[in-house]
């Protein structure tokens, strides 16, 4: 392929990312600089047609299954990491538009630069008004918001009155989604962080924004999906958990092919041989790759069976998320560990900003404190493996 329209006639949506490889490579240092993604990255990911992998079919979408996600995201963060976790975000967040009714997912995502970008955390209050709600709150970490064109802000549902929750009848609180465009919110830059700079995962609030009800999804209310894909099954937070665990094994093998390149011509001071020529080295590299070869194939295969299964009950099952939790946990933490324990590898040579080692440590410490990779979810799993009543279905 030789240019970003070539990559327009490309099918297969891996194809499709490793076309831009090479830009993402050479754009890297100016994304971290610049907080954000840079546009020629965000044009080029909207020509490849990127954003809209996780969206339903009459959206033009390619409704991927979860181990193309895990590939996906895979090669954008070998690249860039920045550039992989607002893609994993926003394909995350594209899936809410399989929960709208038609009209209005043509509004916000037919356009083709659309992308969603949200905050972490039910934070709002949506106050149940004639057609709508009028929705207040203030949402952090909401990556991509510098290069999103829709905003959305995870609200509890009150009646009219402003001050009575409304209830499921299990008891449980109604939260709601609310879309909207960027313009409509007021965006705080404050995205100075350790790694993963480029996200431009910045904080945004509204206050008392109308917002039409069918401008406003429940993503956990399977009976209004309007696509028949498997994917559309998978709750939410079990699709970002396949996706930033293919982000670390992305970084991580991307350190790794550093050092492999290191190697042939470093000469620790006082070794008498270069790195490539220790034995030390070589068994430490060895034993790398074989820890980031099973953590991938763990990966891999979880996302097979458990997508498979998916499809052919029409449901995911308790066991196959429980199975997306454990790995995604232990691949999160795995890749993050074999990056620090590379960069260790590197000596010296990794401290500087201008080596390829630094920055891939900071996007794997960073990426590796989001909720996604918390060890608690290993007693969430355990408890389950034990036939203990689960202590929290928030990430299942």
């Amino acid at each position: 392929m030789n240019s970003v329209t070539d990559l327009t006639a490309a099918t297969d949506v891996p194809a499709r990312a490793a076309g831009l490889v090479p830009l993402l490579q050479q754009a890297s240092p100016r994304i971290e600089a610049n907080n954000g993604l840079t546009d020629d990255v965000v044009e080029a990911m909207h020509a490849a047609r990127l954003f809209r992998a996780t969206l339903p079919s009459f959206l033009g979408g390619d409704c991927i299954d979860l181990r193309t996600h895990a590939e996906l995201i895979e090669t954008i963060a070998r690249a860039d990491g920045s550039t992989g976790w607002c893609l994993s975000q926003g394909l995350g967040c594209a899936m809410a538009s399989a929960f709208m009714q038609k009209e209005a997912g043509e509004r916000f995502f037919g356009p083709a630069n659309a992308v969603l970008a949200w905050g972490a955390g039910i934070q709002g209050k949506a106050v149940a008004v004639d057609g709508g709600y009028r929705v207040t709150g203030k949402w952090q970490f909401a990556s991509g918001s510098r290069h999103a064109t829709i905003l959305g802000g995870h609200s509890y549902v009150f009646e009219s009155d402003g001050v009575t929750q409304r209830l499921h009848p299990n008891g449980r609180k109604v939260d709601r989604t609310a879309l909207m465009v960027r313009e409509n919110a007021t965006v705080h830059d404050v995205w100075n962080v350790l790694g993963l700079r480029g996200t431009g995962s910045d904080t945004f609030e509204v206050t008392d924004l109308f917002v039409p009800e069918d401008e406003t999804v429940d993503r956990e209310d399977r009976a209004v999906v309007n696509d028949p894909s498997p994917i559309f099954q998978v709750p939410t937070s079990l699709v970002y958990a396949i996706g930033f665990a293919g982000l670390q094994l992305g970084i991580a093998r991307a350190i790794l092919d550093e050092l492999c390149g290191l190697a042939k011509n470093k000469q620790p001071r006082g070794l008498g041989v270069t790195l490539k020529e220790s034995p030390v080295f070589q068994t430490q590299l060895a034993q790398f790759e074989g820890r980031l070869r099973s953590a991938r194939a763990y990966l891999m295969e979880t996302a097979e069976q458990t997508y498979a299964q998916t499809a052919e009950d029409g449901r995911i099952s308790k066991e196959s998320r429980i199975a997306i939790r454990l790995c995604a946990t232990h691949v999160i933490n795995e890749g993050a560990a074999v990056t620090t324990d590379v960069y260790r590898a590197a000596g010296a040579t990794a401290i500087f900003p201008t080596n390829p080692f630094e920055r891939r440590l900071r996007d794997a410490l960073t990426a590796s404190q989001q909720v996604q990779g918390r060890i608690d979810h290993y007693a969430t799993v355990g408890r389950f493996l034990l036939d203990l009543p689960a202590d929290s279905n928030i990430f299942l």
